[in-house]
């Protein structure tokens, strides 16, 4: 009776078997670590060789985001394999057909070859960051699929036929570029999924044009979670080793560890500068090279402009020569006031000076001509991934910047308002307001 009563005071525990050893977990909810045991038994017992009896959640109220968990399915059973789209430093993406649906996926096997301390963080955190993240302008995961071996783990995710900058860099070859409406959509979409994301606690920390995807239906898809992670507040220390250089923000290059969303903002920043000329904005060799670039068009920060740049681990070793910074305007003789308001408010050198994605939502140059362009009027584009040769794009060479597709007799009335139907616009209502189911 002695020893009841002493369990009376504890917290209720549920275990389940393991082929190595039990886990425990607490039956008072916890949204969060439900989702990581929830994960382990997705994908520890999906194999033949480690099948074991998983009892289902216990009075699962509180975790609606996820569906009753079974084992995952075996890839050679619900996918064929159509051909191989790209290769990165986590993982190999493919692109396949659902033998039930015959719907196209994209699947992205996890390198865990040479994996020697366990199940990658990397991974781990993208999982996690995918199944909490539900949002339009965010890649979806459908679900975890094993093949024949343990350290075969597929995630099938939507297939999105473009990557922006491939995209980019074929519409450079054709001597075309994005119109003015159409950056202002895809801008929008963009800090629209970042603001979903910061405002639910989640940092990129790699947002890029390679981590861009573009259906044919002008819609863009924020993809490549590794190295996304939760923060908190007060801030704790990171690492300073995330963000491809081009798009590293200089509190990052010079060692800051205690950073949060405005390193995603300075990433924003350079995809938009890359938008409007199709160039990458700081395309520097190395760390002391990306650095030179940043001070030479945006000056090197004084006390006045950055008062914590001193502070900061490698400020104190490395020497810069001045830099007065240069016009913004001059860079970019063809974006409006407005549109260079914005820019430089994204690339602040101080990050607690930069704009917010909820900010930069609401700023006029998003409300001033040309008004963004509705998505389904977006021209398309044959899919690499796909093997396609026919060309489905409407493009013509168009003098200036921002010469692109030409559209449809429609298309180009509407665009232009001589049809009495209004122009469609794209929809800022869905956006950062919105919370993980």
């Amino acid at each position: 009776m002695a020893r009841e009563g002493r369990w009376n005071y504890r917290p209720r525990l549920f275990w389940y078997a393991h082929p190595r050893q039990a886990y425990a977990r607490l039956l008072d909810r916890n949204p969060v670590l439900d989702m990581y045991v929830n994960l382990h038994r997705e994908l520890t017992c999906a194999t033949d060789e480690y099948r074991v009896a998983c009892p289902p959640p216990v009075h699962n109220t509180r975790n609606r985001g996820f569906p009753y968990i079974t084992p995952c399915r075996n890839i050679d059973e619900c996918y064929e394999k159509l051909n191989h789209i790209e290769e990165g430093t986590y993982g190999v993406v493919f692109r396949a057909r659902d033998r039930q649906t015959g719907e196209v996926v994209a699947l992205k096997q996890l390198k865990l070859d040479k994996e020697l301390s366990g199940f990658p963080i990397t991974s781990l955190r993208e999982i996690h960051t995918l199944l909490l993240a539900k949002h339009p302008n965010i890649v979806s995961v459908r679900e975890i699929v094993v093949g024949r071996k343990p350290t075969l783990i597929f995630l099938a995710m939507d297939y999105i036929e473009h990557d922006l900058k491939v995209l980019m860099q074929d519409m450079k070859a054709s001597s075309t570029q994005f119109l003015q409406s159409e950056v202002k959509t895809i801008m929008l979409q963009l800090l629209s999924a970042v603001a979903y994301l910061h405002d639910n606690w989640i940092v990129h920390r790699d947002l890029k044009t390679s981590n861009l995807l573009m259906n044919n239906r002008g819609e863009i898809k924020v993809a490549d979670f590794g190295l996304a992670r939760k923060y908190g507040s007060p801030l704790r220390n990171m690492t300073q080793l995330v963000v491809t250089l081009w798009y590293r923000a200089p509190e990052l290059l010079f060692g800051e560890r205690e950073y949060s969303t405005a390193v995603d903002m300075w990433s924003v920043g350079c995809i938009f500068a890359e938008l409007v000329t199709g160039e990458p904005l700081f395309p520097g060799k190395g760390e002391i090279d990306q650095i030179g670039q940043i001070f030479s068009l945006l000056g090197t920060p004084t006390d006045e402009i950055w008062p914590e740049f001193r502070s900061l681990p490698n400020a104190r070793v490395l020497n810069f020569a001045r830099h007065p910074g240069k016009s913004l305007k001059e860079k970019f003789p063809y974006l409006t006031n407005l549109g260079v308001d914005l820019l430089s408010r994204l690339l602040k050198c101080d990050p607690s000076q930069r704009i917010t994605a909820e900010e930069a939502l609401r700023h006029p140059y998003f409300d001033e001509g040309p008004l963004p362009k509705d998505p389904l009027m977006f021209p398309t584009w044959p899919a690499k991934s796909s093997g396609d040769r026919g060309r489905q794009s409407r493009l013509r060479p168009e003098a200036g910047v921002f010469a692109q597709a030409t559209p449809s007799a429609p298309h180009a009335a509407r665009q232009l308002g001589t049809t009495g139907a209004a122009t469609p616009m794209y929809d800022r209502s869905h956006s950062a307001t919105q919370s993980p189911p």
